[in-house]
């Protein structure tokens, strides 16, 4: 074989492993793309909601929001520091970084993070009604309320649970909501109502007690009309 035969030989095995390497990479990252819209479509798709706007559960009927962790997260909330690096005295550990267990699903698109997630200067500002609602973490640790399995707290196993994880600690945080923001016993959604009622303004006027309702949506739940008429309704109004 002549020299001018083997570089010609040479240039086309050079060639095909060119071709073939590029091929690998460009069938890896339509998979990796592929696998990143699975994702967001499952979780988005994952569960049905009724006529009042709750998601449904089927585990779990009576634990009913109506809003999505990414919902929350896009409307504006925690002042931006829900997912800031922390020290949680509970699990004597410092973390950070926890949002990244859920980029997988979209939920920070079009978000600048650093500013909207896991900031650790909060700002009133950039949430939904312009207030800051909520205590702070040493608060809720020194209440007892912070489990080891999610030190951040509530917010944190509602994205978990959200997921599809469960845990021993489900029924706990689940009555926790319904204290808080359930239709019987929500304590926040049933006097927001009643605000409204009082003072004869409608169930969307966001004059009536910004803080509760920055509060209530830092709990997976936003105020609306049906909620609002049947709410009236069983008080005979």
């Amino acid at each position: 074989m002549d020299n001018k035969s083997k570089i010609d030989n040479k240039s086309k095995i050079d060639n095909k492993s060119k071709i073939d390497n590029k091929s690998k990479i460009d069938n890896k990252s339509k998979i990796d793309n592929k696998s990143k819209i699975d994702n967001k479509s499952k979780i988005d798709n994952k569960y049905k909601r009724r006529t009042d706007y709750s998601l449904i559960f089927e585990d779990h009927p009576e634990f009913r929001p109506n809003l999505t962790p990414k919902e929350i997260l896009q409307m504006g909330s925690f002042g931006g520091t829900y997912f800031r690096p922390i020290y949680s005295s509970v699990n004597n550990k410092n973390y950070k970084n926890q949002h990244k267990e859920f980029e997988k699903y979209g939920w920070f698109e079009n978000m600048d993070v650093s500013k909207y997630v896991t900031s650790s200067v909060c700002r009133p500002s950039i949430n939904k009604y312009k207030v800051k609602a909520g205590s702070s973490l040493r608060a809720w640790e020194e209440s007892g309320w912070i489990k080891p399995i999610d030190p951040y707290g509530w917010f944190q196993w509602y994205c978990r649970f959200y997921c599809g994880r469960r845990s021993n600690d489900d029924e706990r945080q689940i009555s926790r909501w319904n204290k808080y923001a359930g239709e019987k016993a929500g304590r926040y959604r049933r006097r927001l109502i009643n605000m409204c009622i009082k003072q004869n303004k409608k169930f969307n006027d966001y004059s009536v007690s910004p803080v509760i309702r920055q509060g209530l949506l830092h709990w997976g739940y936003q105020l609306n009309k049906k909620d609002y008429d049947n709410h009236k309704k069983s008080l005979g109004l």
